[in-house]
């Protein structure tokens, strides 16, 4: 066995260590539930669609930002899931052209969409949250999480 695999992580690592997993498995979720629901975005009006697969990779780049540690993921994801957030509520109460308008709010996608992105909200805003206390600066913003 490797010395990396066979070294314990030092305390109060394991609560970020979990937290990035958690980071990395629910950004990716968001990103994978747009790219399903990319081709009858498309159907609807094409920018719809980009938008989706922006969403993906978005998510995709953010998923490995997290993975390494970077605050920058984190930052990314939270403009991915919050984006995706509040595009999902204005499109279904106040309307997007080429969307129509008799669009359920309750459809299956979009609320598990919601579900996922808000917990990865919750998660995210724990860490940048957290992290910023524990330094007290924003050279923190520098370092690895």
């Amino acid at each position: 066995m490797s010395r990396v695999a066979n070294r314990d992580l030092p305390s109060g690592q394991g609560v970020w260590g979990k937290a990035r997993i958690a980071g990395v498995v629910l950004i990716s979720l968001v990103g994978l539930i747009h790219l399903l629901v990319t081709p009858e975005y498309f159907g609807f009006a094409a920018y719809l669609g980009l938008l989706m697969i922006a969403n993906f990779a978005g998510s995709a780049v953010s998923a490995v930002g997290i993975y390494q540690g970077r605050l920058w993921g984190w930052m990314l994801g939270v403009v991915m899931a919050g984006g995706a957030f509040v595009s999902y509520v204005e499109s279904r109460t106040l309307g997007l052209p080429g969307l129509p308008s008799w669009e359920p709010f309750t459809e299956p996608p979009g609320m598990i969409s919601l579900l996922v992105e808000g917990i990865f909200l919750g998660v995210a805003g724990y860490v940048l949250l957290s992290r910023r206390r524990s330094k007290g600066n924003t050279a923190a913003f520098r370092e690895p999480i």
